[in-house]
Protein backbone atom coordinates (compact mmCIF):
# COMPACT_ATOMS: atom_id res chain seq x y z
CA UNK A 1 0.00 0.00 0.00
CA UNK A 2 1.23 3.29 -1.16
CA UNK A 3 1.19 5.95 2.01
CA UNK A 4 2.28 10.10 1.94
CA UNK A 5 3.78 10.60 5.53
CA UNK A 6 6.41 13.53 5.58
CA UNK A 7 9.52 13.16 6.29
CA UNK A 8 8.83 14.81 9.70
CA UNK A 9 6.40 12.67 10.58
CA UNK A 10 8.21 9.39 9.61
CA UNK A 11 10.73 10.83 12.37
CA UNK A 12 8.27 9.87 14.96
CA UNK A 13 8.99 6.11 15.75
CA UNK A 14 4.97 5.46 16.40
CA UNK A 15 4.10 6.69 12.74
CA UNK A 16 7.07 5.25 11.07
CA UNK A 17 5.87 1.90 12.28
CA UNK A 18 2.56 2.25 11.06
CA UNK A 19 3.65 3.33 8.12
CA UNK A 20 6.00 0.39 7.83
CA UNK A 21 2.77 -1.93 8.85
CA UNK A 22 0.82 -0.09 5.82
CA UNK A 23 3.07 -0.79 3.35
CA UNK A 24 2.96 -4.16 3.86
CA UNK A 25 -0.48 -4.59 3.22
CA UNK A 26 -1.15 -5.77 -0.80
CA UNK A 27 -5.00 -5.47 -0.59
CA UNK A 28 -5.49 -8.93 -1.31
CA UNK A 29 -8.45 -9.41 0.67
CA UNK A 30 -7.77 -13.04 2.09
CA UNK A 31 -9.18 -11.43 5.73
CA UNK A 32 -12.18 -10.78 4.46
CA UNK A 33 -12.99 -14.16 4.31
CA UNK A 34 -12.59 -14.39 8.55
CA UNK A 35 -13.23 -11.29 9.97
CA UNK A 36 -16.36 -11.62 11.66
CA UNK A 37 -17.99 -8.36 11.26
CA UNK A 38 -17.43 -8.36 7.75
CA UNK A 39 -18.90 -12.02 7.48
CA UNK A 40 -22.11 -10.24 9.63
CA UNK A 41 -21.95 -6.79 7.39
CA UNK A 42 -20.79 -7.34 4.58
CA UNK A 43 -19.44 -3.74 4.33
CA UNK A 44 -15.67 -3.08 3.30
CA UNK A 45 -15.05 -0.73 5.37
CA UNK A 46 -16.07 -3.39 8.33
CA UNK A 47 -13.18 -5.68 6.84
CA UNK A 48 -9.71 -5.89 8.12
CA UNK A 49 -8.06 -3.99 4.84
CA UNK A 50 -11.17 -1.38 5.07
CA UNK A 51 -9.93 -0.36 8.44
CA UNK A 52 -6.36 -0.19 7.16
CA UNK A 53 -7.66 2.18 4.77
CA UNK A 54 -9.11 4.53 7.20
CA UNK A 55 -6.36 3.83 9.58
CA UNK A 56 -4.08 5.28 7.22
CA UNK A 57 -6.10 8.18 6.09
CA UNK A 58 -6.53 8.88 9.56
CA UNK A 59 -2.56 8.96 10.80
CA UNK A 60 -1.75 10.67 7.53
CA UNK A 61 -4.19 13.09 7.71
CA UNK A 62 -3.64 14.49 11.36
CA UNK A 63 -7.23 16.05 11.42
CA UNK A 64 -10.22 14.97 14.29
CA UNK A 65 -11.53 11.45 13.35
CA UNK A 66 -14.66 11.31 11.86
CA UNK A 67 -18.06 10.14 13.46
CA UNK A 68 -18.14 7.21 10.50
CA UNK A 69 -14.68 6.36 11.12
CA UNK A 70 -14.65 6.04 14.59
CA UNK A 71 -17.96 3.82 13.96
CA UNK A 72 -16.22 1.57 11.79
CA UNK A 73 -12.71 1.36 14.08
CA UNK A 74 -15.03 0.47 17.35
CA UNK A 75 -16.68 -2.57 14.96
CA UNK A 76 -13.20 -4.36 15.11
CA UNK A 77 -13.27 -6.90 17.69
CA UNK A 78 -9.41 -7.13 17.22
CA UNK A 79 -9.88 -10.77 17.61
CA UNK A 80 -6.68 -11.18 15.10
CA UNK A 81 -8.53 -13.65 12.94
CA UNK A 82 -7.06 -11.37 10.05
CA UNK A 83 -3.47 -11.57 10.81
CA UNK A 84 -4.03 -15.69 10.87
CA UNK A 85 -5.38 -15.72 7.77
CA UNK A 86 -2.53 -12.63 6.06
CA UNK A 87 -0.28 -14.38 3.60
CA UNK A 88 2.18 -10.98 3.73
CA UNK A 89 2.09 -10.75 7.62
CA UNK A 90 0.54 -7.62 8.30
CA UNK A 91 0.93 -6.52 11.92
CA UNK A 92 -2.85 -5.19 12.28
CA UNK A 93 -2.64 -5.37 16.01
CA UNK A 94 -0.41 -2.55 16.16
CA UNK A 95 -2.16 -0.84 13.16
CA UNK A 96 -5.90 -1.04 14.93
CA UNK A 97 -3.94 0.20 18.11
CA UNK A 98 -2.50 3.60 17.01
CA UNK A 99 -5.25 4.11 15.28
CA UNK A 100 -7.65 3.88 18.20
CA UNK A 101 -5.05 6.03 20.40
CA UNK A 102 -5.48 8.66 17.49
CA UNK A 103 -9.39 8.34 17.10
CA UNK A 104 -9.60 8.41 21.10
CA UNK A 105 -8.10 11.35 21.27
CA UNK A 106 -8.89 13.28 18.25
CA UNK A 107 -12.63 12.00 17.86
CA UNK A 108 -16.18 14.34 19.26
CA UNK A 109 -17.64 11.63 20.54
CA UNK A 110 -21.53 11.98 22.15
CA UNK A 111 -21.66 13.02 25.90
CA UNK A 112 -23.37 9.87 26.95
CA UNK A 113 -20.99 7.37 25.09
CA UNK A 114 -17.65 9.66 26.41
CA UNK A 115 -19.33 8.60 29.78
CA UNK A 116 -20.15 4.97 29.52
CA UNK A 117 -16.51 4.51 28.13
CA UNK A 118 -14.99 6.58 30.95
CA UNK A 119 -17.07 4.21 33.72
CA UNK A 120 -16.07 1.09 31.93
CA UNK A 121 -12.31 1.82 31.84
CA UNK A 122 -12.54 3.01 35.41
CA UNK A 123 -14.83 0.09 37.14
CA UNK A 124 -13.97 -2.99 35.17
CA UNK A 125 -9.87 -2.70 35.69
CA UNK A 126 -10.73 -2.02 39.83
CA UNK A 127 -11.88 -5.46 41.39
CA UNK A 128 -13.24 -3.39 44.74
CA UNK A 129 -15.47 -1.05 42.22
CA UNK A 130 -16.37 -3.52 40.10
CA UNK A 131 -17.53 -5.97 42.87
CA UNK A 132 -19.62 -3.17 43.54
CA UNK A 133 -21.19 -2.56 40.28
CA UNK A 134 -21.44 -6.39 40.04
CA UNK A 135 -24.32 -6.29 43.08
CA UNK A 136 -26.09 -3.58 41.84
CA UNK A 137 -26.68 -5.64 38.48
CA UNK A 138 -27.30 -7.76 40.38
CA UNK A 139 -30.56 -6.09 41.82
CA UNK A 140 -31.28 -4.76 38.69
CA UNK A 141 -31.52 -8.01 36.83
CA UNK A 142 -34.74 -9.07 36.52
CA UNK A 143 -35.28 -5.63 34.96
CA UNK A 144 -32.75 -6.61 31.98
CA UNK A 145 -35.47 -7.75 29.44
CA UNK A 146 -37.05 -4.08 29.77
CA UNK A 147 -33.91 -2.39 29.18
CA UNK A 148 -31.80 -0.79 26.49
CA UNK A 149 -28.81 -3.01 24.61
CA UNK A 150 -26.01 -1.44 26.41
CA UNK A 151 -27.56 -0.85 29.76
CA UNK A 152 -28.92 -4.58 29.20
CA UNK A 153 -25.41 -6.04 28.54
CA UNK A 154 -24.07 -4.24 31.33
CA UNK A 155 -26.37 -5.45 33.48
CA UNK A 156 -26.61 -9.11 32.13
CA UNK A 157 -23.17 -9.29 33.03
CA UNK A 158 -23.61 -9.82 36.70
CA UNK A 159 -23.29 -13.47 37.88
CA UNK A 160 -26.45 -14.70 39.35
CA UNK A 161 -23.97 -15.57 42.06
CA UNK A 162 -21.25 -13.45 43.54
CA UNK A 163 -18.44 -14.53 45.78
CA UNK A 164 -16.42 -12.51 48.11
CA UNK A 165 -12.82 -11.60 47.65
CA UNK A 166 -11.11 -15.21 47.19
CA UNK A 167 -8.04 -16.16 49.45
CA UNK A 168 -5.68 -16.27 46.59
CA UNK A 169 -6.06 -12.56 45.70
CA UNK A 170 -4.18 -11.82 48.43
CA UNK A 171 0.22 -10.96 48.28
CA UNK A 172 1.51 -14.23 48.98
CA UNK A 173 3.62 -17.64 47.91
CA UNK A 174 1.98 -21.02 47.77
CA UNK A 175 4.70 -23.82 48.35
CA UNK A 176 4.99 -26.21 45.63
CA UNK A 177 4.06 -29.82 46.32
CA UNK A 178 6.95 -32.17 46.56
CA UNK A 179 10.14 -31.25 45.05
CA UNK A 180 10.18 -27.46 43.16
CA UNK A 181 10.45 -27.83 39.67
CA UNK A 182 9.60 -24.39 39.02
CA UNK A 183 8.99 -20.85 40.35
CA UNK A 184 6.38 -19.02 39.04
CA UNK A 185 4.36 -15.40 39.34
CA UNK A 186 0.30 -15.66 38.17
CA UNK A 187 -1.28 -12.64 36.90
CA UNK A 188 -3.88 -12.45 39.33
CA UNK A 189 -6.46 -9.85 36.74
CA UNK A 190 -9.19 -7.88 37.82
CA UNK A 191 -12.71 -8.85 36.53
CA UNK A 192 -12.11 -12.48 36.58
CA UNK A 193 -11.28 -13.10 40.03
CA UNK A 194 -14.45 -11.11 40.72
CA UNK A 195 -16.35 -13.00 38.02
CA UNK A 196 -15.04 -16.30 38.93
CA UNK A 197 -12.31 -16.57 41.47
CA UNK A 198 -12.37 -20.20 41.63
CA UNK A 199 -10.37 -19.83 38.37
CA UNK A 200 -7.26 -18.73 40.34
CA UNK A 201 -8.11 -21.03 43.01
CA UNK A 202 -7.96 -23.98 40.73
CA UNK A 203 -4.93 -23.07 39.01
CA UNK A 204 -2.93 -22.25 42.06
CA UNK A 205 -3.80 -25.75 43.26
CA UNK A 206 -3.07 -27.22 39.45
CA UNK A 207 0.11 -25.66 39.32
CA UNK A 208 1.47 -26.54 43.33
CA UNK A 209 0.41 -30.08 42.28
CA UNK A 210 2.41 -30.24 39.30
CA UNK A 211 5.82 -28.80 40.96
CA UNK A 212 5.49 -25.59 40.71
CA UNK A 213 5.81 -22.55 43.67
CA UNK A 214 3.19 -19.84 42.66
CA UNK A 215 3.65 -16.22 43.46
CA UNK A 216 0.66 -13.46 44.18
CA UNK A 217 2.86 -10.65 43.49
CA UNK A 218 2.64 -7.44 45.28
CA UNK A 219 1.28 -4.47 43.00
CA UNK A 220 0.57 -6.98 40.31
CA UNK A 221 -3.11 -6.45 38.97
CA UNK A 222 -5.68 -5.74 35.53
CA UNK A 223 -3.83 -6.30 32.66
CA UNK A 224 -4.41 -2.72 30.82
CA UNK A 225 -5.97 -4.77 27.90
CA UNK A 226 -9.23 -3.37 28.55
CA UNK A 227 -8.56 0.42 28.10
CA UNK A 228 -6.08 -0.61 25.65
CA UNK A 229 -8.04 -1.59 23.43
CA UNK A 230 -10.51 1.52 23.55
CA UNK A 231 -7.47 3.69 22.67
CA UNK A 232 -6.34 5.05 26.11
CA UNK A 233 -2.84 4.68 26.07
CA UNK A 234 -1.40 6.20 29.38
CA UNK A 235 -4.12 3.57 31.16
CA UNK A 236 -2.67 0.88 29.50
CA UNK A 237 1.21 2.11 29.82
CA UNK A 238 0.55 3.08 33.49
CA UNK A 239 -1.17 -1.03 34.23
CA UNK A 240 1.35 -2.54 32.39
CA UNK A 241 3.77 -0.43 34.51
CA UNK A 242 3.06 -1.39 37.84
CA UNK A 243 2.77 -5.00 36.73
CA UNK A 244 6.01 -5.12 34.90
CA UNK A 245 7.80 -3.58 38.43
CA UNK A 246 6.01 -5.99 40.41
CA UNK A 247 7.46 -9.00 38.85
CA UNK A 248 10.87 -7.73 38.58
CA UNK A 249 11.29 -7.35 41.96
CA UNK A 250 10.74 -11.26 42.19
CA UNK A 251 13.08 -11.85 38.87
CA UNK A 252 15.66 -9.45 40.86
CA UNK A 253 14.90 -11.46 43.97
CA UNK A 254 14.29 -14.84 44.54
CA UNK A 255 13.79 -15.50 40.25
CA UNK A 256 11.05 -16.39 38.18
CA UNK A 257 10.67 -18.83 35.50
CA UNK A 258 7.71 -17.54 34.11
CA UNK A 259 4.68 -15.21 34.58
CA UNK A 260 1.69 -17.47 34.08
CA UNK A 261 -1.63 -15.59 32.96
CA UNK A 262 -5.03 -18.17 32.66
CA UNK A 263 -7.10 -15.25 30.68
CA UNK A 264 -5.73 -15.48 26.92
CA UNK A 265 -6.92 -12.46 26.67
CA UNK A 266 -4.56 -10.91 29.22
CA UNK A 267 -1.73 -13.34 28.06
CA UNK A 268 -2.07 -11.36 24.94
CA UNK A 269 -1.06 -7.59 26.74
CA UNK A 270 1.21 -9.33 29.13
CA UNK A 271 3.49 -10.52 26.08
CA UNK A 272 3.39 -7.46 24.46
CA UNK A 273 4.56 -5.51 27.29
CA UNK A 274 7.97 -5.42 25.56
CA UNK A 275 6.57 -3.60 22.49
CA UNK A 276 4.05 -1.51 24.27
CA UNK A 277 7.06 0.27 26.45
CA UNK A 278 9.75 -0.04 24.24
CA UNK A 279 10.25 3.48 23.98
CA UNK A 280 10.42 4.38 27.86
CA UNK A 281 13.63 4.33 28.38
CA UNK A 282 13.11 2.91 32.34
CA UNK A 283 11.07 -0.03 31.52
CA UNK A 284 11.22 -1.06 28.24
CA UNK A 285 14.54 -3.49 29.43
CA UNK A 286 12.48 -4.99 32.09
CA UNK A 287 9.17 -5.23 30.06
CA UNK A 288 11.10 -6.97 26.90
CA UNK A 289 12.06 -9.41 30.40
CA UNK A 290 8.86 -9.58 31.43
CA UNK A 291 6.77 -10.59 28.09
CA UNK A 292 9.72 -13.34 26.89
CA UNK A 293 9.11 -15.19 30.35
CA UNK A 294 5.15 -15.00 30.43
CA UNK A 295 2.97 -18.19 29.33
CA UNK A 296 -0.59 -18.77 29.38
CA UNK A 297 -1.24 -21.47 31.98
CA UNK A 298 -1.79 -24.06 29.07
CA UNK A 299 1.34 -24.11 27.77
CA UNK A 300 3.27 -24.16 31.29
CA UNK A 301 1.11 -27.79 31.61
CA UNK A 302 2.21 -28.75 28.07
CA UNK A 303 6.13 -28.28 29.45
CA UNK A 304 5.34 -29.71 32.60
CA UNK A 305 3.25 -33.13 32.03
CA UNK A 306 -0.30 -33.72 33.15
CA UNK A 307 0.75 -36.53 35.21
CA UNK A 308 -1.12 -38.94 36.80
CA UNK A 309 -5.43 -38.61 36.06
CA UNK A 310 -8.55 -40.13 37.36
CA UNK A 311 -9.21 -41.71 34.25
CA UNK A 312 -11.70 -41.05 31.52
CA UNK A 313 -14.92 -39.40 32.91
CA UNK A 314 -16.64 -40.80 30.12
CA UNK A 315 -18.20 -36.83 29.75
CA UNK A 316 -17.28 -34.61 26.02
CA UNK A 317 -16.28 -30.97 26.73
CA UNK A 318 -16.42 -29.11 23.70
CA UNK A 319 -13.69 -26.68 23.48
CA UNK A 320 -14.19 -23.22 22.68
CA UNK A 321 -10.59 -21.45 21.35
CA UNK A 322 -10.72 -17.75 22.34
CA UNK A 323 -9.67 -15.70 19.71
CA UNK A 324 -6.59 -14.42 22.13
CA UNK A 325 -5.19 -17.89 22.13
CA UNK A 326 -5.25 -19.28 19.29
CA UNK A 327 -4.66 -15.84 17.10
CA UNK A 328 -3.37 -13.54 19.77
CA UNK A 329 -1.07 -15.77 21.31
CA UNK A 330 -0.90 -18.79 18.53
CA UNK A 331 -1.63 -21.32 20.77
CA UNK A 332 -3.80 -23.82 18.78
CA UNK A 333 -3.88 -27.41 20.13
CA UNK A 334 -2.68 -27.05 23.68
CA UNK A 335 -5.59 -26.89 25.98
CA UNK A 336 -7.38 -29.35 23.71
CA UNK A 337 -4.47 -32.64 24.04
CA UNK A 338 -4.36 -31.25 27.47
CA UNK A 339 -7.91 -31.62 28.44
CA UNK A 340 -7.69 -35.74 26.17
CA UNK A 341 -5.24 -36.20 28.16
CA UNK A 342 -6.74 -35.62 31.30
CA UNK A 343 -9.67 -38.31 30.12
CA UNK A 344 -12.43 -35.57 28.09
CA UNK A 345 -14.01 -36.71 24.85
CA UNK A 346 -12.74 -33.46 23.64
CA UNK A 347 -14.70 -31.66 20.62
CA UNK A 348 -14.26 -28.57 18.70
CA UNK A 349 -17.52 -26.59 16.96
CA UNK A 350 -17.22 -25.71 13.11
CA UNK A 351 -16.17 -22.55 12.42
CA UNK A 352 -14.28 -22.60 15.51
CA UNK A 353 -12.10 -19.67 14.34
CA UNK A 354 -14.99 -17.25 14.25
CA UNK A 355 -15.02 -14.51 17.40
CA UNK A 356 -17.87 -15.34 19.99
CA UNK A 357 -18.38 -11.67 20.22
CA UNK A 358 -17.04 -10.86 23.39
CA UNK A 359 -14.02 -9.19 22.91
CA UNK A 360 -13.64 -7.25 26.24
CA UNK A 361 -15.98 -4.49 26.35
CA UNK A 362 -17.41 -5.34 23.04
CA UNK A 363 -20.59 -7.13 24.39
CA UNK A 364 -21.48 -3.64 26.24
CA UNK A 365 -20.23 -0.98 23.42
CA UNK A 366 -21.39 -2.94 20.42
CA UNK A 367 -24.33 -5.50 21.70
CA UNK A 368 -26.49 -6.03 18.48
CA UNK A 369 -23.22 -7.51 16.70
CA UNK A 370 -21.92 -8.97 19.57
CA UNK A 371 -25.15 -10.81 20.45
CA UNK A 372 -25.26 -11.87 17.10
CA UNK A 373 -21.53 -13.47 16.74
CA UNK A 374 -22.52 -15.46 20.32
CA UNK A 375 -26.19 -16.81 18.49
CA UNK A 376 -23.91 -18.11 15.53
CA UNK A 377 -21.72 -19.40 17.50
CA UNK A 378 -23.62 -21.36 20.16
CA UNK A 379 -25.44 -22.77 17.63
CA UNK A 380 -21.78 -24.46 16.10
CA UNK A 381 -21.16 -25.78 19.79
CA UNK A 382 -25.03 -27.06 20.85
CA UNK A 383 -24.26 -29.16 17.14
CA UNK A 384 -21.37 -31.17 19.18
CA UNK A 385 -23.96 -32.05 21.92
CA UNK A 386 -21.41 -31.11 24.64
CA UNK A 387 -21.83 -32.01 28.69
CA UNK A 388 -19.95 -28.72 29.00
CA UNK A 389 -17.86 -26.08 26.79
CA UNK A 390 -14.45 -25.31 28.56
CA UNK A 391 -12.26 -21.95 27.20
CA UNK A 392 -9.16 -20.06 28.71
CA UNK A 393 -10.81 -16.71 28.63
CA UNK A 394 -13.06 -15.36 31.36
CA UNK A 395 -15.06 -12.91 28.33
CA UNK A 396 -15.83 -15.68 26.39
CA UNK A 397 -17.13 -17.81 29.46
CA UNK A 398 -19.46 -15.39 30.83
CA UNK A 399 -20.29 -13.97 27.29
CA UNK A 400 -21.39 -17.62 26.38
CA UNK A 401 -22.97 -18.78 29.16
CA UNK A 402 -25.49 -15.58 28.79
CA UNK A 403 -27.23 -17.39 26.18
CA UNK A 404 -26.85 -20.97 27.08
CA UNK A 405 -27.98 -23.49 29.90
CA UNK A 406 -24.92 -25.96 28.96
CA UNK A 407 -22.12 -24.94 31.76
CA UNK A 408 -19.24 -23.19 30.76
CA UNK A 409 -15.74 -23.56 32.38
CA UNK A 410 -12.27 -23.11 32.45
CA UNK A 411 -9.84 -25.29 31.02
CA UNK A 412 -7.86 -25.37 34.49
CA UNK A 413 -10.71 -26.39 36.29
CA UNK A 414 -11.10 -29.44 34.33
CA UNK A 415 -8.00 -30.64 34.63
CA UNK A 416 -7.49 -29.48 38.28
CA UNK A 417 -10.35 -31.63 38.31
CA UNK A 418 -8.57 -34.44 36.73
CA UNK A 419 -5.38 -33.84 39.08
CA UNK A 420 -7.12 -34.41 41.80
CA UNK A 421 -8.85 -31.02 42.71
CA UNK A 422 -12.36 -30.48 43.26
CA UNK A 423 -15.48 -30.54 40.59
CA UNK A 424 -15.87 -27.65 39.23
CA UNK A 425 -19.06 -25.48 40.98
CA UNK A 426 -21.34 -25.30 37.80
CA UNK A 427 -20.42 -28.85 36.54
CA UNK A 428 -22.06 -32.16 37.71
CA UNK A 429 -19.24 -34.66 37.31
CA UNK A 430 -19.55 -37.95 37.68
Amino acid sequence: MQTNFSLARLADPEIKEANDILRTCVHCGFCLATCPTYLILGDELDSPRGRIYLAKQLLEEEKPARADVSKHLDRCLTCLSCMTTCPSGVDYAHLIDQARVHNEASSVRPMTERLLRRVLATVIPNPSLFRLALIGGWFARPLARLMPGRLKGMVTMAPARLRGPSHVDRPQVFPAQGPRRKRVALHPGCAQKVLRPEINEATVRLLTRHGCEVVIAKDSGCCGAIVHHMGQEEQSRAAAIRNVAAWTRELDGEGLDAVVSNASGCGVSLKDYGHLLRHDRQWAEPAARVAAITRDVSELMVELGLGKVAGETGQSVTYHPACSMQHGQKLRTESKQLLTDAGFKVREPAESHICCGSAGTYSILQPALSQELRNRKLTHIKATEPDYIAAGNIGCMTHLEGGTSIPVVHTVQLLDWATGGPKPPLVDLL
